[in-house]
């Protein structure tokens, strides 16, 4: 029984990695936008997707959080569809929507049966460029993300704790700038900002589309053609050129400390390693040390912190090489009652030390690189995912690189997690944020 599901899952691993390339059709409008569909005919659904190459990196100083404030402002209307009409008409439709900011990209997408799709062409091409941005709803809508600041940032700790460390260990590269901006940033922000910015980004060759779904590509095309055909490219315009001008992070030659004094339970701890992003050669064995470190409840970290020593209630390992430029591998854990960060840093470090020192087995390897892909292959059966990791890899070259990096991650080596422990996990490398808790006002202590 064993032997023929684990046959099942590497076949259908074999078959959905090794056809991705093939399913994607790719096209390109004269004014540059790029248009990538992917037909899949196991619903009468479809998922559309438009990416705009613009995050909180592109951002320009002190107007941090931009980029997030005028995807709320996306949903405010044109002179043809008011505010909130979008949304409105995709759910009359049956249908759902969203978008996200990050800091490499914006992206809006709608699901919605696939005979309906035209509505979020005709919807999606109105915004890009006839966008009203009422000096009121602005306002207004400044005071939603001030007070979605104040609820995920200056009311969350371990959240706080984490922007401040991000904060720290970037000193010149834009990525040090939280998506959702500084609170004196959103506040500075008007209309004007906003409209130059929406004027510069959101052109159509500086955005694609990703379509997947039950869909028929010769058709779909000719409907994004009519919509979006006649939108002027903004590098037309010298005045509107799209610029991003990001500086390169410089090496960091000594550990930074950082100390955070919030109302809270217990102490927490967050630690963060400059690494490179895919598709450097690193970026595959990153992955897997971090999955090896902290996946689950076999992992090395909960095994260590939380089962064996219990310092800690929780412990984590992240990386997400999926960036546009470097970025971070970080360690976060949460002290156990009468437990000090102290102890957990310490055993974090011997973790470390021990991958160095001493590779991890060929069974332990295999199941984080395992871990890895099915969880890769198998998120892309909806059409949404199918999208939208499509999409994302067009946004940091191409969408062909998906291809390379489960490639990359079935080469990986237990060498390669002992050779990128110890060219990246040193303690000049390193920031580390330490969540000091203090008691409520008013509470008298013992």
């Amino acid at each position: 029984m064993f032997v023929t599901r684990l046959f099942i899952i590497i076949v259908c691993l074999f078959f959905a990695s090794g056809s991705h390339a093939s399913q994607i059709k790719e096209y390109r409008l004269k004014n540059g936008l790029k248009v990538l569909i992917i037909e899949d005919h196991k619903a009468p659904l479809a998922t559309f997707q438009i990416w705009y190459r613009v995050g909180s990196m592109d951002e320009p100083t002190g107007k941090t959080g931009i980029s997030h404030l005028l995807e709320h402002m996306m949903f405010k209307g044109t002179p043809k569809y008011g505010s909130k009409v979008f949304s409105n008409i995709i759910q009359k439709n049956g249908g759902g929507d969203n978008a996200h900011t990050s800091k490499d990209y914006t992206m809006y997408f709608q699901t919605l049966s696939s005979d309906r799709l035209h509505l979020s062409i005709k919807l999606e091409a109105d915004r890009m460029r006839n966008l009203l941005l009422s000096p009121k709803e602005v306002a207004s809508e400044k005071n939603v993300v001030m007070e979605e600041r104040r609820m995920r940032y200056e009311d969350s700790p371990q959240n706080l704790l984490y922007e401040e460390v991000i904060a720290a260990s970037m000193k010149t590269h834009s990525y040090r700038w939280p998506v959702i901006g500084w609170m004196s940033d959103i506040a500075s922000i008007e209309r004007k900002d906003l409209f130059e910015h929406y004027s510069k980004m959101y052109s159509p060759d500086n955005a694609f589309i990703v379509i997947a779904g039950d869909v028929n590509p010769e058709k779909i095309m000719k409907d994004i053609k009519k919509n979006f055909g006649k939108i002027k490219p903004a590098r037309l315009s010298k005045k509107n050129t799209i610029k991003s001008v990001v500086n390169s992070e410089p090496k960091q030659n000594g550990e930074r400390r950082i100390y955070l004094k919030k109302e809270a339970e217990l102490p927490y701890i967050v630690m963060a390693y400059h690494t490179p992003s895919f598709p450097d050669n690193d970026s595959f064995a990153l992955d897997v040390l971090a999955t090896v470190l902290s996946d689950g409840k076999s992992s090395r970290l909960y095994k260590s912190l939380v089962y064996e020593k219990k310092v800690a209630l929780n412990s984590g390992a992240d990386y997400n090489g999926f960036h546009r430029a470097p970025f971070l591998f970080t360690f976060g854990a949460n002290a156990a009652p009468a437990k000090s960060v102290e102890e957990i840093e310490k055993t974090i470090y011997e973790e470390i030390e021990k991958i160095k020192k001493e590779p991890p087995s060929e069974r332990e390897l295999q199941k984080a690189k395992n871990q890895i892909e099915s969880s890769f292959v198998f998120a892309q059966d909806a059409t949404y995912t199918k999208a939208y990791y499509s999409g994302m890899f067009e946004m940091l070259g191409d969408w062909r690189l998906m291809d390379k990096y489960l490639e990359g991650i079935r080469k990986v080596t237990a060498y390669d997690l002992q050779t990128v422990a110890k060219k990246y996990l040193y303690e000049s490398n390193r920031t580390v944020g330490i969540l000091i808790p203090q008691k409520k006002k008013g509470t008298q202590s013992e």
